[in-house]
Parts: C-alpha cells; structure tokens; sequence
C-alpha cells in the first residue's frame, strides 16, 4: 500500500480555472497593438510562464517594449474576465479533498496581484495553505515555488503532488521529484505532458477527482 499524499498544489490557468481562451485573445490584443507578430498557437504555448518570460519568449526582438506589451495586456484581461470561472467540478474536488483534511496550494505563473483577484473572484483564498505566484518567486519549470510550498507546510515532496496542464508545471515538480498528475483539458498535449513521466493525465475534472482520491487514501495499492 502506498502512502497517502498529504498536499496537492496544483496550478491554475487550464488546471483548475476556465481562463485559457481570454488569456490567448488578450495577449492577441495586446500584440496587434503594438504591431507585433502573434499565432493563437503561440500565445497558448505559453500559459503557464511568469510575464516577464513570456515577453520574453513572444516578443524576444522588441524588449523596449515589454513593459508597455504587458500592461496592455493584463488591462484587456483583466477587462474581459470578469465571468471566467472554475472548471465544473472543481468547486466539488477543492471542497472534497480539503474536507479529506489534505492541504491544498496554488503553483501558478500569474502575478500576486492576479492570482489575488481569481481568488477572490472564486472566494477561495482560506480553502489553501499558500498560494504562489511567479511575480513572487522563480517562474515555472524552476522549482523554487514547490520547494517554498514544502518549506512552508512542512510536507516532503514524496508526501505531496503537482497538479498542472503544462510541461512546465510537470517538469517543475520532475525537477525536484515531486509525482505529477496531468490534465489534458487545458493547454499542452497528452504528448507533451507524458514527456514528463506524470502518474496520469486526466481528461477532465472528474476523473482528475477519482484518482486523486485514490492518492489521499491509504487503500489502495501503489
């Protein structure tokens, strides 16, 4: 038998809130702008980054203007936004694992000031131990944020598992040999998110639930 997890983080773009359509229209936006070259694609492929490297990664030749490109883009979405919400099913997972007694966190690559928004968009702040944002700490597939959630719970990486719809979150978590659980409704491929050795990929939020529970009970076998 295996034992149980005793913390999940997971992320949330595509992961646990329905936001990855508004982020690619705003980044599109944003990008017409300023006369920038921009696919849908590309925009999608990478959610999950902090800003500073997705300015990076999207606009590499224009870095005078990345300060102005991010603005323009988080002013879009975050005038657009208002109505996005969890995933359905969600709200069931989060409330079932914490009445489970599990700990619960956030990895994501938003800002602290975003991520304080949705949380409070989805009155969910008390429902995690602690949350992380990439304006705060390293930008994913850097660890530093789950080894910060670690420090801060108490819980070795073993013990805990990273929920996320990225490469980056999985390698985040491979990085520092932490299990990892894919989902494949959000942003990357199953190919890509089975690069990184994850447990599962779940293909929607339900199935996401049953395994999980299966990782926070004792019974079942490893």
């Amino acid at each position: 038998m295996h034992k149980p997890v005793e913390l999940i983080i997971f992320d949330w773009d595509g992961t646990l809130f329905d936001s990855v359509g508004q982020i690619v229209t705003s980044l599109l936006y944003a990008a017409e702008q300023f006369e920038q070259p921009l696919t849908p694609e590309a925009a999608k492929s990478i959610i999950g980054l902090g800003l500073p490297e997705v300015a990076q990664v999207l606009f590499p030749n224009v870095p005078e203007l990345h300060t102005d490109i991010l603005k323009c883009y988080g002013d879009h979405y975050v005038e657009h936004s208002k109505d996005d919400q969890w995933f359905s099913g969600v709200a069931d997972m989060l409330y079932g694992l914490k009445n489970q007694n599990i700990k619960l966190a956030v990895a994501t690559g938003k800002s602290r000031r975003g991520l304080d928004r949705v949380l409070a968009q989805t009155n969910s702040h008390d429902l995690f131990e602690i949350t992380r944002a990439a304006s705060e700490t390293k930008s994913k597939p850097n660890p530093l944020m789950l080894e910060e959630i670690l420090n801060f719970t108490g819980v070795n990486a073993e013990r805990a598992m990273m929920v996320g719809d990225t490469s980056y979150d999985l390698e985040m978590a491979q990085n520092i040999a932490m299990p990892r659980v894919g989902v494949s409704y959000g942003v990357h491929s199953v190919d890509v998110l089975q690069r990184f050795n994850p447990l599962t990929v779940a293909h929607n939020v339900n199935t996401l639930h049953q395994f999980l529970n299966t990782q926070v009970s004792t019974s079942e076998v490893a």
